[in-house]
């Protein structure tokens, strides 16, 4: 892998699961328990995909398009146990690959990750 997955969940339990997923994957991942510090680490190119939980962090519209300006060839996963995030219309429509449900199902999680990512 080049560049790493990073995953955004305050959730540790749910960090562990994804953590397994992906390296049984042979993906590399960063792990990180904020927003704050996944603006301090974006960069452009720094990362292949990042995977977000709507549940546990404060996401809305404008922080998912100052991400994609960060870096625009970045792949959004969300994670939520929601159907519906009206609050997210644009971010859903334009700037997330995907949003997948809870309790994350690991073949879905690697399908998108494969259609999103070089590998």
């Amino acid at each position: 892998m080049d560049e790493p997955i990073v995953v955004v969940d305050t959730n540790k339990e749910q960090c562990q699961e994804l953590r397994a997923i992906l390296e049984g994957e042979h993906y590399r991942i960063t792990v990180l328990d904020s927003l704050l510090n996944l603006k301090e680490n974006i960069q452009e190119g720094a990362f292949q995909a990042v995977i977000l939980d709507l549940d546990s962090l404060p996401v809305d519209n404008r922080f998912i398009r100052d991400l994609r300006r960060k870096d625009p060839g970045v792949r959004i996963i969300a994670l939520s146990s929601r159907r519906l995030h009206p609050e997210l219309d644009e971010a859903m429509s334009t700037h997330i690959y995907a949003c997948l449900s809870k309790p994350v199902d690991s073949e879905e999680l690697i399908f998108w990750l494969k259609s999103a990512c070089k590998k």
